[in-house]
């Protein structure tokens, strides 16, 4: 990827720098037993090479500035939470192939390119509702992902260790350079789609539909370079980029450095952080972080927020109305998006901000099943999505992404979809520590809603 245009410098936030965050109250933060030894892996990590670089961060930005204009749609996708024992080439690929297909299905039936994102290579770290967790009597800090802690009920699994924060930039650099190198040699090349099929879902319903799809787009591929008498060029490869919620501050602010020929701060641990709901506070540690850094950013929008709360996010994190700066993800659950989204979208389009909306279907929409499981409904998913797309066509505003959390597992975590899972299969393959997950065959039903219902939308009746 080419090093976009310097762009023109705004304003530096007043008083900010990367550790100015200390200054204001933070939530979900775990408590270090040993300062010392968290001092120690904060100062190895700033020495530590970046895991992105600026000219990506600005592609990125700037290409996300074409999605606030409608000519580009975001797919952002991934684990809930990564682990340490799951950094492997098999899952690693696998995930990256689910990407790879969901995109095929939207640039197909959108017409559009598709910006890819991954919750991947840092997605270390987890919010949790409680700081503490009891089992029979005995209480233990809560599992806040592996970059803190892990996941045993034990007092030494649960303990924080500051050292971990070392293993998850390793471990996110390994999935970097395994993506780059996969991408780089061709791995995503459309001449070839049918190289990212995924073995255990010849089975599925939507198999067929998706064959048909991958031999139209290779018959359209070799016409056009047989018209040309060459090859299409920029078939061979496309741009993936990382994001994950920042919610351990001292981990991103050892990331956070200034480079040559740029003016301002990146944050060099991923491409595209965000913020979540529990650590959108006004006056709180993360937003603080959030304003200074030059990347873009995201902001989760949940049920509670009210329009002014989010303007007066927007303009703290936005001032300056800079494009491809701010994306608000929205994660109402299916239930409460007709409420509450309305009028959200209206005070923001009043005010002329400009943003990038992309629909969460996935966390509004969690509930426990009577044998136990944390799961979603794909039917709740499906019916979020499906609001969302006509709330935004109501109101006058676009529609422009989703994110989700997906494996390329087979998994039974989310029951319904394709082959309809009910509880009684979630026991089968539930291998989540935190969020249920859509696996592949559900991954791809929600990019084929994507296009039907754009499709339904644009379609003069």
């Amino acid at each position: 990827m080419s090093a976009p245009d310097r762009p023109q410098a705004v304003n530096l936030p007043e008083g900010w720098t990367p550790g100015s965050w200390r200054t204001r109250p933070s939530a979900q933060m775990p408590t270090y037993p040993d300062p010392h030894a968290l001092r120690e892996a904060v100062d190895e990590l700033r020495a530590l090479p970046p895991l992105v670089t600026s000219w990506e961060i600005l592609a990125l930005k700037q290409a996300l500035a074409e999605a606030q204009e409608g000519k580009r749609f975001l797919l952002q996708g991934g684990d809930c939470a990564e682990s340490f024992a799951e950094c492997s080439s098999d899952v690693i690929s696998n995930r990256l192939k689910v990407l790879l297909q969901m995109s095929l299905v939207l640039v197909h039936g959108l017409r559009l390119p598709v910006v890819r994102v991954g919750r991947f290579a840092g997605q270390y770290a987890k919010p949790r509702s409680a700081d503490t967790e009891t089992v029979d009597g005995v209480t233990l800090p809560s599992y806040r992902g592996d970059i803190v802690n892990a996941p045993a009920f034990s007092a030494q699994a649960r303990t924080p260790d500051p050292r971990r924060m070392i293993k998850a930039h390793a471990r996110s650099a390994m999935t970097m350079n395994f993506v780059r190198a996969l991408i780089d040699g061709g791995f995503a090349d459309l001449h070839h789609p049918e190289y990212w099929d995924l073995g255990w879902v010849g089975h599925s319903p939507l198999a067929e539909e998706y064959r048909r799809m991958v031999a139209g787009i290779g018959d359209a591929v070799r016409f056009m370079e047989t018209l040309s008498g060459s090859q299409v060029h920029n078939l061979n490869r496309v741009d993936f980029h990382t994001s994950h919620e920042a919610l351990l501050l001292p981990y991103e602010e050892a990331q956070t450095r200034q480079v040559p020929r740029q003016w301002g701060w990146f944050n060099l641990s991923t491409h595209f952080p965000w913020i979540g709901m529990r650590t959108a506070a006004l006056d709180g540690a993360h937003v603080e972080y959030f304003r200074g850094i030059r990347n873009p950013i995201a902001l989760k929008v949940g049920p509670s927020a009210t329009a002014e709360q989010l303007l007066r996010l927007v303009d703290v994190l936005n001032p300056e109305d800079e494009p491809g700066r701010l994306t608000l993800v929205h994660r109402m659950g299916a239930t409460g998006i007709a409420d509450r989204l309305p009028a959200l979208l209206d005070a923001v389009r009043r005010e002329g901000r400009r943003v990038l909306w992309v629909c969460d279907p996935m966390h509004g929409n969690t509930e426990a099943t009577s044998n136990g499981y944390k799961t979603r409904r794909f039917r709740n998913i499906r019916s979020e999505l499906e609001q969302a797309f006509e709330i935004h066509a109501a109101a006058g505003t676009r529609l422009g992404g989703v994110h989700l959390e997906l494996t390329g597992e087979d998994v039974t975590e989310c029951t319904g979809g394709a082959r309809d899972l009910t509880d009684a299969d979630l026991a089968r393959a539930y291998r989540s520590t935190v969020d249920p997950r859509l696996n592949y065959e559900q991954a791809l039903e929600i990019a084929m809603l994507v296009v039907r219902k754009q499709a339904q939308l644009t379609t003069p009746a």
